[in-house]
């Protein structure tokens, strides 16, 4: 039996007989996740050669999130290299992650920006600086996420790992999309033919399987320990992945490209996303990374080649893993599901904030 298709044992039950069952995710534990990640670095890549050094960004602007460490910092060194404006969206490591990238590329146009994606409020000030400094961003990477060993409340009343892994890459979005800060014609009505600005969103192949979207308790904050936590992690990527698909909808009506919006699964990188792990699952894991897991200079480069490659000029809903085009959970391309989750992320940022219900009724 494919321990996959299994509901999980964490499974609650009201005062009378109805049963509830919550999402799930693919992995119960780091250990499988972990081996499973051994196995895909050993998979052949197949576009791993189309990536050039020539594919250039210069005269780009490129915003990437969560850049101060790990992955981000990486994907931002890398495009720092190949001659883009960078700017380096953070919540820490202001301004000395960028005196370093600046030091290691020798680019001086590099700036940090502060964005803490569990602040609404960060988020709010960050987009409004950037629109009133007339600043079009051509590249933008949804890099930041974490990976919590349970639960966390943040100060708008969310699940850490759902505000910061979906819910603000969908009010981040919105309002760089709505101020025009990112050219498109749905809806700031200010796109270039001449220019596609490309949305790239880091994922996880561990999105495969993980349950259909819970709409009973998207949003509500429920304490949970570490195994519900390796779930939410991977389901939380689902949500993301068929957020991306419906924003690719919605800003490439009738099949014409106006704003490329593609996913990635950089695969296993030896990152400290483990650094909130109880210490023992600490030491394990960063034993375990440093032995079989990419650096995050390799697993880069298949998201710069989503970034600067000719190739992928034009092209939208489009999922690699690594250097391999590959399909996503089908539950991601239903339509309906793209709707309603939208309608309820739209209905929730608007108890919020204020300042979001504004913003969308305009």
């Amino acid at each position: 039996m494919d321990e996959h298709n299994l509901t999980p044992k964490d499974v609650t039950v009201a005062p009378v007989t109805k049963q509830i069952t919550m999402s799930y995710g693919r992995f119960n534990n780091p250990v499988q996740a972990t081996l499973t990640g051994i196995l895909d670095i050993f998979r052949r890549q197949k576009l791993a050669s189309n990536l050039k050094e020539n594919d250039r960004l210069d005269g780009k602007v490129c915003l990437v999130t969560g850049s101060n460490c790990g992955l981000g910092f990486a994907i931002a060194a890398e495009m720092a290299r190949r001659g883009a404006s960078l700017i380096m969206a953070c919540r820490s490591g202001i301004p000395e992650a960028g005196k370093k990238l600046m030091s290691l590329t020798g680019s001086d146009a590099i700036e940090m920006v502060p964005l803490d994606l569990t602040k609404l409020g960060s988020i709010s000030q960050c987009c409004r600086d950037l629109a009133e400094r007339n600043i079009q961003i051509d590249i933008m990477v949804c890099n930041a996420g974490v990976a919590p060993p349970g639960s966390k409340i943040t100060e708008s009343g969310q699940d850490e790992i759902f505000m910061v892994n979906y819910l603000s890459k969908f009010i981040v979005l919105n309002r760089l999309l709505r101020n025009g800060t990112i050219r498109n014609e749905t809806f700031a009505k200010n796109s270039s033919p001449n220019q596609i600005p490309r949305i790239i969103f880091i994922s996880s192949d561990s999105h495969q399987n993980a349950s259909p979207i819970d709409f009973e308790e998207f949003g509500e904050y429920r304490p949970y320990g570490i195994r519900k936590a390796m779930n939410n992690y991977s389901y939380y990527k689902l949500v993301m992945n068929t957020f991306a698909t419906e924003l690719s909808r919605r800003l490439n009506p009738a099949g014409k490209v106006n704003v490329s919006v593609n996913v990635i699964c950089p695969g296993p990188v030896n990152s400290n996303i483990s650094r909130h792990a109880p210490r023992w699952l600490r030491v394990i894991l960063k034993f375990i990374f440093t032995l079989f897991f990419q650096s995050p200079d390799k697993a880069a480069k298949p998201v710069i080649y989503l970034a600067a490659s000719e190739e992928m000029k034009g092209t939208t809903n489009q999922y690699f893993h690594m250097f391999n085009p590959k399909k996503m959970d089908p539950k991601v391309y239903d339509e309906g599901e793209g709707q309603k989750l939208w309608d309820y992320s739209l209905d929730l940022c608007k108890e919020l904030d204020p300042g979001l219900k504004e913003m969308f009724e305009n």
